[in-house]
């Protein structure tokens, strides 16, 4: 019961929660991004295009890394038609299990920055212009496989092309090489983050749209946890957090 002459006291307010961050899903990049696989790759193509009368060194390739196979095999071979464009990808898709996989080396830091989103509650994907089977292939040789679930890798997808798939895993990060990987985080409407690791420098990633350019996958993880504290932060001040 109330005291009359005790005017009533209003119930303190309870302290607001702390807004904790949605858990990060990061999509990553293959080739040259994850893992390097140009040594592979130049010796796949030097022995399909062999077949064919055409010769290639590894530095004829470089150029073209992380770009979707068909678009290689055409500027490697200029003058091909359609058809032996698609018959030359074919060839080396057959020949690229045993002349390419073995070959393929995790980056430093790829383990590490694979596991990252998974320790704050996310968790990582992987969409790559390789074809699908290779993708699962490279990330066994490279001792990757067991950081993504089979069900979030995907392949076959360049540019563009890949913001759908992202956007439908839910990512909130893309991190990739090629400038092409800038443009998949924009369609997917996810934070451009770009490793200088492939064949693109600094400049060129950040003319074409990054958000964020690392040297390499071994200064993701503290950068994902920055980057969340920062979205964190903006929230709990009412301010918008940036790109999701």
């Amino acid at each position: 019961m109330t005291d009359p002459a005790e005017p009533d006291r209003p119930t303190p307010a309870r302290p607001a929660a702390p807004h904790v961050p949605a858990a990060p899903v990061v999509g990553f990049d293959l080739d040259m991004t994850l893992v390097d696989s140009s040594e592979g790759i130049a010796a796949t193509l030097r022995a399909t295009l062999a077949e064919v009368g055409v010769h290639v060194t590894a530095e004829d390739v470089w150029p073209y890394a992380g770009m979707p196979l068909e678009l290689i095999v055409a500027g490697l071979a200029p003058g091909s038609s359609p058809g032996r464009v698609e018959e030359l990808a074919a060839r080396y898709r057959e020949l690229y299990p045993s002349l390419g996989v073995p070959g393929v080396r995790a980056y430093p830091g790829a383990a590490a920055a694979l596991a990252a989103p998974g320790a704050l509650g996310g968790r990582s994907v992987v969409v790559s212009a390789k074809h699908a089977p290779n993708v699962h292939r490279v990330l066994a040789a490279a001792g990757l496989d067991g950081a993504v679930s089979p069900d979030d890798v995907a392949g076959d997808l360049f540019a563009e092309r890949k913001g759908p798939r992202l956007a439908q895993l839910g990512a909130t990060a893309y991190v990739g090489d090629h400038p092409g990987d800038v443009r998949a985080a924009r369609a997917a409407g996810a934070v451009a983050v770009a490793v200088t690791t492939g064949a693109h420098d600094a400049a060129a990633l950040r003319a074409a749209g990054a958000d964020v350019v690392l040297a390499s996958l071994e200064e993701f993880p503290a950068w994902l946890a920055r980057w969340l504290d920062g979205r964190a932060a903006g929230r709990r001040e009412g301010g918008t957090p940036g790109p999701r």
